[in-house]
């Protein structure tokens, strides 16, 4: 029986070929250009090496400039936009931090952390530590839990600024616990640490990665995370304590424009995996305390997903608002 096909039939088997031809020679012809990797934050710190690290790895194996911008300003929301409404060609890229989806919930965006941006894969993952003061009477989490209770209105818990992941972190310990820690808020980690040993904090959640070599100094109570950290591995973590709603840990990943062709993002995907499993990469990222990353695109989706939502649970019960 002969087949008949209808000028219709013929058009859409055409559009399709034409479609995965473009899709094809997208994804061969990229990167043709300079790549611009933007960082919401000032140059030195962690977010900013890692993204170097990258780029360099990147510029050597596809033979095309890749440079690093740092664009600070409004807890990184100013990088951020910046991104969102680049040309969404694979050539603006945003390297950014799990504030992106916590600010969600904290403030008005002029952007969707979600809707427009195409993850690419998480580059490092960052646990962070819930540490007391060296001078308090205590090893454990439980018996800080009873110190804070039999002393109300005494001990507080700092972080890095309010609504960073250690406010919130904060936050959700006193209300699992029942506790009455008072947050102090200071600008960044150095004075942090500086506060925690001159005996004005009880406590405070540290980000492993950039406290890594002040942790030691304090007594340390539990991880945030599913497992425990390699290097701590005395430490428990605060689920297996009975705590709840720590699983989410902070991270840094890499981002294109959400309109951006799915065979680039693809491609700058799988080069990215590819980066994050040399060995002397690896090794560079744990020695800042950070995990390595490398999924892939639909679970580092998940991950986002699943992480603004805790957090906007987190910050709605606990009332947390930026003034």
């Amino acid at each position: 029986m002969k087949k008949t096909i209808t000028r219709r039939t013929a058009l859409a088997t055409l559009s399709l070929a034409l479609l995965g031809a473009v899709g094809a020679q997208a994804q061969t012809a990229y990167p043709s250009q300079p790549i611009k990797f933007i960082v919401p934050y000032p140059a030195g710190g962690a977010t900013d090496a890692l993204a170097r690290m990258v780029a360099q790895k990147m510029q050597d194996s596809w033979q095309q400039n890749v440079v690093v911008e740092n664009k600070p300003g409004a807890g990184g929301t100013i990088g951020n936009n910046q991104v969102a409404k680049a040309p969404a060609d694979g050539y603006t890229v945003l390297f950014g931090i799990v504030a992106m989806v916590q600010q969600i919930t904290l403030m008005k965006l002029p952007y969707d952390p979600i809707k427009d941006f195409a993850p690419i894969s998480r580059v490092a993952i960052s646990p962070s530590v819930l540490a007391a003061a060296p001078n308090l009477p205590i090893n454990t989490l439980p018996e800080f839990i009873k110190l804070v209770k039999a002393e109300p209105n005494k001990h507080s818990i700092g972080s890095y600024g309010p609504g960073t992941s250690a406010h919130l972190q904060g936050a959700l310990l006193n209300l699992q616990s029942g506790l009455d820690l008072t947050h102090v808020p200071y600008q960044g980690g150095a004075p942090l640490v500086t506060a925690m040993m001159g005996g004005q904090l009880s406590s405070a959640f540290f980000d492993a990665g950039s406290s890594k070599q002040h942790l030691p100094k304090f007594k340390l109570l539990g991880v945030t995370g599913t497992e425990r950290l390699s290097w701590l591995p005395n430490v428990p973590t605060l689920k297996e304590q009975g705590l709840n709603s720590y699983e989410p840990m902070g991270w840094f990943g890499l981002f294109l424009p959400a309109a951006t062709p799915k065979a680039v993002v693809d491609k700058f995907s799988a080069e990215t995996q590819r980066i994050l499993k040399l060995p002397e990469v690896r090794e560079k990222i744990e020695a800042m305390g950070l995990i390595p990353g490398g999924e892939t695109i639909d679970n580092f989706a998940k991950v986002m997903k699943s992480d603004a939502d805790i957090y906007a649970r987190i910050i709605r019960d606990a009332k947390i608002t930026l003034n």
